[in-house]
């Protein structure tokens, strides 16, 4: 019933049902292949580096997602590997006893390895009692999960406890999950710092922002945007233009992170008075968007385009207590970032960003508002070039140093499976 009430905005919300409950594979992959379960697109796209190291090595790969979004971004990621029949893409099937027990049976990896924060108890217990080695990797745990863990008593520790290892990001995950009992806990580093951009997005994002520079015009992004976010931001940014305070007003990108709330974003705008368009009826030259005071980025995949041409980036998720989502990848593109109070899901990257200065901080007085506290930031640093040229190097420094974290995983496993072998 959740399916068909999703499907009002897509059918493929109905297609491949079976494999929810699973069956109805086309055509399972050889056994023995390495499971990784990558529930949407930020994990899908985190698990890049280390689906290609794994190819690499002459290894089939199961490739499974909870949500739509997810697929559709793996079958974009890894259409050739898909294509020669190195990758099956399939859902996890519902965390029901006998779709689980079907599902293991057709397709029998030789290890699992779950992305971040997905612990499915049947799935947990039923690898452990088989004997299937399952790892939790570039494992998350904020202090507010794990309180939601903790809730459950022994049964949520006993979750967490039943994977093979579990391989974190930071020294803040580790201890947490330590907290719940886990013995095989390794620090290993954070997979987004070595997913690599998209280099034909980056340069036609370059060549907007260059068209953008040369009429004197400034850009944010605000990214991945969550609901109620929208309307600090656009209050925001109404009154960044009333200031008068610029030769040249900005321009604003919005993006919000779900596609099913396009039109809704856009209905925001249209009521705030500021004149846009949305990228997917965007068909000519960025002079194209000379008249207009925002944005609406309407299409998927196209991040790092985005990331590339603006001059700041709004991280979104993180002006509500949503927990932020990931500045990485704009800081990747040589971006620097605006981060709100709420980042406990990338708790040490905005630590470490903020400490080199390729992050600021957004600091919302309670009694002024946030949507005030963003606009007097915007304001300051978007006439300060200096500081933002400053940031913008500190950023693309600041993801450089941090990379490495695919091969530090890859040798943990190697060690991990020849201790369980």
């Amino acid at each position: 019933m959740r399916l068909a009430w999703r499907a009002r905005h897509s059918i493929e919300y109905l297609k491949f049902l079976p494999e929810r409950l699973g069956f109805g594979y086309c055509k399972p992959i050889g056994q023995r292949a390495v499971w990784i379960h990558a529930v949407s697109v930020g994990e899908t796209r985190a698990a890049q580096p280390l689906i290609e190291a794994y190819l690499a090595r002459g290894e089939s790969i199961l490739l499974t997602h909870m949500t739509l979004n997810g697929r559709r971004t793996g079958e974009k990621l890894f259409s050739q590997a898909i294509a020669g029949g190195k990758i099956c893409q399939v859902y996890l099937p519902y965390d029901l006893c006998w779709s689980v027990e079907h599902f293991l049976k057709v397709f029998k990896p030789k290890l699992g390895l779950f992305m971040e924060t997905e612990a499915w108890p049947t799935v947990v217990f039923r690898c452990a009692e088989i004997g299937l080695p399952l790892f939790l990797v570039n494992a998350r745990l904020s202090e507010r999960s794990a309180r939601r863990v903790n809730r459950f008593g022994k049964a949520g520790r006993a979750l967490f406890q039943a994977f093979s290892g579990i391989l974190a990001q930071t020294g803040f995950d580790a201890r947490r999950y330590q907290a719940l009992g886990v013995k095989n806990v390794e620090i290993v580093g954070n997979l987004k710092f070595d997913v690599a951009l998209d280099e034909k997005a980056l340069a036609q994002g370059k060549g907007w922002k260059q068209v953008l520079h040369s009429h004197q015009r400034l850009m944010v992004c605000a990214a991945s945007t969550r609901d109620g976010e929208e309307a600090i931001i656009l209050k925001a940014w109404k009154d960044l233009l009333l200031t008068n305070a610029f030769m040249v007003a900005p321009l604003l990108c919005l993006v919000p992170r779900h596609p099913e709330r396009f039109s809704e974003v856009a209905d925001q705008i249209q009521g705030a008075g500021l004149k846009f368009r949305r990228r997917s009826e965007w068909v000519g030259s960025p002079k194209d968007t000379e008249s207009l005071e925002v944005i609406l980025g309407d299409s998927m995949g196209e991040m790092p385009m985005y990331y590339s041409a603006a001059d700041l980036v709004v991280m979104g998720g993180s002006l509500l207590p949503f927990g932020g989502q990931n500045l990485i990848e704009a800081c990747a593109a040589g971006c620097p970032v605006l981060l709100g109070e709420h980042t406990y899901n990338f708790q040490q990257a905005a630590i470490d960003a903020l400490e080199v200065g390729a992050a600021k901080r957004i600091h919302g007085d309670l009694l002024l508002g946030e949507s005030v506290a963003l606009m007097e930031t915007l304001k300051s640093l978007l006439l300060n070039s200096d500081e933002l040229e400053k940031m913008a190097r500190a950023a693309k420094n600041y993801s450089e140093e941090h990379q490495g974290a695919t091969k530090k995983l890859l040798a943990a496993l190697d060690r991990q499976n020849f201790i369980l072998n």
